[in-house]
């Protein structure tokens, strides 16, 4: 871990946005899971939600760098991810164009705010929908009616940077310092976190230039190697 890369890290750590979050509700094609993934890491988005389809499970092969960085959250149905978002005082807004959806660039970004988005042409379950507290669309001029999802979601998400931009969201780090401290460490360190959370310990504090404070395996039995 050099300096300059410890730096790049905190600084990208300190743009997430823990209230803004993507949830796809059956979203089915990887490219599109993986899309959906660069674009939330690229506007600061600290965790997603899904549904834990076939695409979400070959996450980790499709998402490139970012399925680093951003937190996924999976859900074995849609009622126990609205369920987990509502205990979490999530407003849920849903893409969906109809009479009574509003235009996406009318929806507040900068509240605590839940995109939920569907797979290719069945899009965001009937379901999903019910619970919405509102719907929003994007403007069709051409002749299509509906955009990719992966591209919609990137649409509504450069939106709710804008707004939260203008607000000043991107100010200073909105992370517990708790979640601050152990995010940057698995962003660091992600083969020692991984270690230490198998062997039931408390990640080391990281020096100012981002080097570990403390070898937290030194008194780690080292295992003999025998031979076949």
């Amino acid at each position: 871990m050099t300096p300059e890369r410890f730096a790049k890290l905190k600084s990208a750590l300190a743009r997430r946005q823990p209230d803004l979050t993507v949830f796809m509700d059956a979203v089915n094609k990887s490219h599109n899971v993986s899309a959906i993934m660069r674009t939330a890491d690229a506007v600061g988005v600290h965790r997603l939600h899904a549904l834990a389809t076939g695409a979400l499970r070959r996450h980790h092969m499709i998402g490139g760098g970012a399925i680093d960085y951003v937190q996924l959250t999976l859900h074995s149905s849609t009622a126990n991810a609205l369920a987990a978002l509502r205990g979490e005082g999530w407003r849920l807004v849903a893409a969906h164009a109809g009479s009574d959806a509003r235009d996406y660039r009318d929806v507040d970004y900068t509240a605590k705010v839940a995109i939920m988005v569907g797979a290719e042409l069945v899009g965001v379950s009937e379901e999903a929908l019910a619970a919405a507290d509102e719907r929003a669309a994007i403007p069709m001029r051409g002749l299509g009616s509906s955009l990719n999802v992966s591209v919609a979601v990137g649409v509504m998400l450069l939106e709710a940077e804008r707004q939260r931009s203008a607000a000043g969201l991107y100010g200073s780090s909105r992370l517990t310092t708790a979640e601050h401290d152990e995010t940057l460490f698995e962003w660091c360190y992600p083969d020692i976190a991984k270690r230490c959370r198998q062997l039931g310990r408390a990640y080391p504090p990281l020096t100012a230039d981002g080097r570990l404070a403390a070898n937290p395996f030194l008194d780690v039995p080292v295992q003999p190697v025998t031979e076949e």
